[in-house]
């Protein structure tokens, strides 16, 4: 008896458990199609859940990061979503392809012309962005979520490494290692490297094309040499029966 009602007090506490921890996943949260390397470019996409029963995710609202400004930002067209790109002047221009660049874009709006993201589904928001800084582990987007009903959710709150996820988690985008090209592509090393490859195994083919000839030509020689002998042997036999006949 007792042993039934510890397991029911278990099985209710991991349902309120579960119960709490639920909502902490269902945040709007930024990852790249791929990887996003510093000093690159990548495609990202911002995920965006809806989290409420009887209203619809019409507005979401990505702040970019003003510490590491991105001067490219390109969002996919969306089928029933009218998209608006911000810039703002920068306060230091940054360098871009030897260019001065003297503004970035700051936010990015995508407004439902339709029904938007209904209850029970979730979408994502496709963005080209770069060039990726070289200096930084992470970039945080901060992302207001607004609803049919008018209910708006922030998510601003900044995670810190070595404490809780906040309640309103900003989206992170993580930075992987700096590729060579910064655009994920063989370094010139790789392509030489491959390149002394493909002409070892041209040259091994060439050199044992004779020894496939001389092989093949063994081999027809061989053939034709029992045929000989077999012929050879017929005609004794057959001269063999006309002296005994005589």
């Amino acid at each position: 008896m007792k042993a039934s009602r510890l397991a029911a007090a278990g099985a209710l506490a991991g349902t309120a458990v579960l119960a709490l921890s639920a909502p902490a996943f269902a945040h709007v949260s930024v990852q790249p199609e791929g990887t996003a390397a510093k000093g690159g470019y990548a495609v990202v996409d911002f995920k965006v859940p809806n989290e409420r029963d009887d209203a619809s995710t019409t507005k979401l609202e990505v702040s970019f990061p003003t510490d590491h400004p991105l001067a490219s930002a390109m969002p996919e067209p969306m089928a029933g979503w009218k998209i608006e790109v911000t810039k703002s002047k920068l306060d230091k221009p940054i360098e871009m392809h030897g260019e001065k660049i003297s503004e970035a874009v700051s936010k990015i709006t995508w407004t439902a012309d339709g029904k938007g993201v209904e209850p029970g589904y979730f979408e994502k928001f496709p963005v080209s962005i770069g060039q990726l800084p070289e200096d930084a582990d992470e970039l945080v987007f901060k992302a207001i979520q607004t609803y049919s009903n008018k209910e708006v959710v922030r998510w601003i709150e900044v995670p810190q490494e070595g404490q809780e996820e906040p309640e309103n988690p900003a989206p992170v985008l993580a930075l992987s290692a700096a590729q060579d090209d910064h655009h994920g592509s063989s370094s010139s090393s790789d392509k030489a490297a491959d390149s002394d490859d493909a002409e070892a195994a041209a040259t091994k083919t060439e050199a044992a094309e004779p020894e496939d000839t001389s092989d093949t030509t063994a081999r027809v020689l061989g053939i034709v040499g029992i045929v000989v002998g077999a012929l050879g042997v017929a005609y004794g036999v057959l001269a063999g029966r006309r002296r005994t006949g005589a």
